[in-house]
């Protein structure tokens, strides 16, 4: 018998366990999805392309390919990881009829998107409802709106993909316009609408802007008519800082808040500002930030050619050692300002709120590691039917995270860390009494956690 000197234990390798499941976590997505009534609304709404005598669902598909994502997946052929473990994630699709799926859907892609939309919807309101006070909509108003953050963000193609194109960073590939839903200091945020867009297409394009914004009011559970009103606040940078958007949310009487490009005249107007006027700004956790002011610029502006109650913040700061000045900076000090029609509040707190929509820079990161990071597939309709399940994928798991743990710190984990500490802990299959059961790793670090989120899954009311 030989010895080791290794750091690590040495040991025979095989592949004949059986009844091992390597993502024992992954039920609480599906308890999730059972319990928003996602499973039923899927089944439902893509009924017309299940074929007679089918032996899978399409529903079912799409929702195990959003599982997979959410686990950690990135292609179509990931699937298999699912398919492995039959008595956790019942008949999983072969490759290809994954692949027939989702060519029949592109095929007819507005229909099947419209139809997964509905979906969507359907099961985001029994998830709100379910969560009470914990979901993004309890309590709003004009003061408390529910925030939607709009975002565009870059994704490179690594082969010749339908309108796949340059882009303004010197890249090849696609450009697609985000819009989450904030669950703010306490959460994190979920996906309710994603404009697939050719790498070359603008950053301010206001039609692109106004589609996603129609697009992710049409996902609220609440009215998603002309009467949503200052109860939901659109916020984006400077992109979204066109007449047209501003215009269209106006008209809309939606809140906004928007970056707004100074010119050189506008920044010369700042100078016209009494010293006893500028209050001093906050950092990200509300107290006051030294070398930082804000101050209402809108009286000494020309805005006619805007709509009506807009008006202009501006911020000044010390910049940052090394950074460069721009031609609007004065003083040696940088300058940045938003627009909004919100009325009522404190400056710096209007301007706090704005710049936390530097949380959708994160959400789209983390989206990024949820399947945005790649267009697996070769035609536009096909990576917009895979940029529809990423958005399950993301909803899921911020459902997830809002009906399980509530109150805990998982609530505000990203996928990485919810994958290695939840989803990816193993368990056993045991059959006693002619029933399943599933016995999770007794040395996981985070098993009781996840008991705990099963608990309070099983705790909810099952969907109408």
């Amino acid at each position: 018998m030989s010895k080791t000197t290794g750091r690590y234990p040495h040991m025979s390798v095989d592949t004949t366990g059986t009844g091992v499941v390597s993502h024992a976590g992954a039920v609480l997505l599906l308890r999730t999805a059972e319990k928003a009534g996602l499973t039923s609304a899927l089944s439902t709404a893509l009924s017309p392309w299940r074929k007679p005598l089918a032996t899978h669902d399409p529903g079912k598909i799409v929702l195990d390919l959003a599982v997979t994502l959410a686990v950690g997946g990135d292609c179509l052929a990931d699937l298999a990881q699912l398919r492995a473990h039959p008595e956790v994630f019942g008949l999983v699709a072969s490759d290809p009829t994954v692949s027939r799926l989702v060519t029949a859907l592109a095929g007819d892609a507005p229909a099947a998107l419209a139809a997964i939309a509905r979906a969507r919807r359907a099961a985001r309101t029994h998830a709100w409802a379910a969560a009470g006070k914990h979901a993004p909509d309890h309590d709003t108003d004009a003061e408390n709106p529910l925030i939607i953050d709009l975002d565009a963000t870059l994704v490179t193609a690594h082969s010749e993909k339908e309108s796949a194109a340059p882009n303004y960073k010197r890249g090849f590939g696609f450009h697609p316009l985000c819009a989450f839903v904030d669950h703010g200091e306490h959460g994190t945020g979920e996906p309710v609408a994603m404009l697939l867009r050719a790498g070359n297409a603008g950053s301010n394009t206001a039609a692109d802007h106004i589609t996603v914004v129609k697009e992710a009011l049409a996902q609220l559970p609440s009215d998603p008519g002309y009467r949503v009103g200052r109860k939901v606040l659109i916020r984006t940078d400077g992109a979204g800082g066109t007449h047209a958007l501003i215009e269209y949310l106006t008209k809309r009487s939606l809140g906004y808040s928007i970056g707004f490009g100074l010119t050189e005249t506008m920044a010369g107007k700042v100078a016209l500002i009494p010293k006893d006027v500028w209050t001093p700004a906050y950092d990200s956790g509300g107290q006051v930030r030294d070398g930082a002011w804000v101050a209402e610029l809108t009286g000494l502006l020309d805005l006619s050619a805007w709509p009506t109650g807009m008006r202009v913040i501006v911020r000044k700061e010390r910049p940052h050692p090394g950074a460069q000045l721009r031609f609007t900076d004065t003083d040696g000090l940088r300058l940045t300002a938003f627009v909004t029609n919100t009325r009522r509040g404190q400056l710096p707190d209007l301007e706090l709120r704005h710049r936390r929509r530097a949380r959708c820079e994160d959400r789209i990161r983390t989206t990024k590691q949820t399947g945005l990071q790649n267009l697996p597939l070769r035609g536009f309709d096909q990576n917009r039917i895979w940029l529809a399940i990423v958005q399950l994928a993301g909803e899921l798991t911020a459902w997830t995270q809002m009906l399980a743990f509530p109150a805990d710190p998982a609530r505000r984990w990203e996928p990485k860390r919810l994958r290695l500490r939840l989803f990816s802990i193993a368990g056993r299959i045991a059959r006693h009494a002619r029933r399943l059961h599933l016995r999770l790793s007794a040395h996981a670090p985070h098993a009781d956690l996840l008991t705990t989120g099963l608990r309070r899954l099983t705790a909810l009311p099952a969907p109408p």
